[in-house]
């Protein structure tokens, strides 16, 4: 299988990795993503799963991988929400801070430096499989989507996030966020490798994921919130096996 990891994107990474759980560091703007994107997540795999929305750990007994987990900005939610969270990511330096930053919190989580590719040659599966912010990093798009499908189980779903190739995503998440706001260092994206909806949905129903919804991220009054909004950035939900739906839900 081929190695989707791009090192000059893991070295570039790998340089502000002290920086992970800094919350007006390197890594600010995925903090503040972070509560809308975790509630997509929630949200779409309550609905999935069946779940209790008011138990304290509603996915117990679920196994969960966090693909490019970085730092654990999402692995350590997701563990406390019940999930068995085996999380991966190329840079090893990404790693040790997630790894140690879990002890430190008493999460037990599986950290692994290694990629999709790696997990789906040992045929490891899971009942859920996240891909957030990452898809626009990878060397070969359609050999991660092909890793990264083979993980989900049979009823199991996959979570991705990404930005659309659009000349707003430039203007905003390019020259806005990294040369004007400085939100992010400069050469943190490649506005060529942004991905278009339609082949974020294509590509994983080529690897039989059913996409079930799609929305939009925006950032409005200093804050971000879903929308209908696909211009800029964006998540979506897919299913495999059980759930077979004719369209995508807005």
């Amino acid at each position: 299988m081929a190695d989707t990891a791009d090192r000059d994107e893991i070295a570039r990474f790998a340089a502000h990795s002290a920086a992970w759980w800094e919350p007006d560091g390197e890594f600010a703007p995925l903090h503040r993503l972070n509560p809308v994107r975790l509630g997509f997540i929630r949200e779409q795999l309550l609905a999935h799963f069946g779940r209790d929305a008011s138990a304290l750990i509603p996915f117990a007994g679920l196994s969960l991988v966090d693909i490019g987990c970085g730092g654990g900005l999402i692995a350590e939610p997701m563990a406390r929400l019940g999930f068995r969270v085996t999380a991966i990511d190329a840079d090893a330096s990404a790693i040790e801070i997630a790894r140690t930053h879990a002890e430190a919190n008493g999460l037990d989580i599986e950290y692994r430096v290694a990629t999709a590719e790696a997990l789906a040659a040992e045929r490891k599966s899971f009942d859920v499989a996240l891909a957030l912010e990452l898809i626009e990093h990878v060397a070969d798009r359609e050999a991660f989507l092909g890793a990264a499908a083979a993980l989900v189980a049979p009823g199991g779903a996959f979570v991705g996030a990404t930005l659309n190739r659009t000349p707003r995503a430039f203007a905003l998440a390019v020259v806005g966020a990294e040369y004007l706001l400085r939100w992010l260092p400069r050469g943190t994206h490649d506005w060529r490798r942004f991905v278009r909806p339609s082949e974020f949905v294509l590509g994983l129903r080529r690897h039989r994921l059913q996409p079930t919804k799609l929305a939009g991220i925006s950032y409005a009054g200093g804050d971000w919130k879903l929308s209908e909004d696909l211009g800029v950035n964006y998540m979506l939900m897919a299913v495999r096996g059980h759930q077979q739906p004719s369209a995508i839900s807005g």
